[in-house]
């Protein structure tokens, strides 16, 4: 393995898109991530200029590969390591606006969760009829 390249599952893990390594991998044999246009494999090696692009839940990032580092750093020197592209960031930032619009329709009252006490009695009241 060149110093210049690094397996994709690692970078992915090391640019703190994923938050284990296991999950990073688990991503690239999903297909949730392309370089170059192509599916990969997680040993699939990157290197620098390589262009990317990362689907997780909803969301999705056109990004090119600016710097390889072996190790998980914080967070600030993360985002050193790819630039982003203003498309990307703008489709971004319209689908959080949707889905903060799309949780203000539906109050977190209307969730789903289990019975209280009181309602199971009902609900036991209910059956012996």
């Amino acid at each position: 393995m060149s110093p210049d390249s690094i397996r994709i599952d690692k970078w992915l893990w090391a640019a703190r898109f994923f938050k284990t390594r296991r999950l990073a991998s688990d991503a690239v044999s999903g297909g949730k991530v392309h370089i170059n246009g192509q599916r990969c494999k997680p040993s699939k090696e990157i290197k620098i200029g390589d262009a990317l692009h990362i689907s997780k839940d909803q969301y999705s990032w056109e990004i090119t590969v600016k710097g390889i580092n072996k190790q998980r750093r914080p967070a600030s020197e993360a985002v050193l390591l790819y630039e982003e592209k203003p498309e990307s960031i703008e489709k971004r930032r319209e689908q959080i606006r949707l889905n903060k619009e799309q949780q203000a329709l539906f109050p977190h009252q209307e969730r789903e969760r289990r019975p209280t006490k009181k309602q199971r009695r009902q609900i036991h009241r209910f059956k012996q009829i």
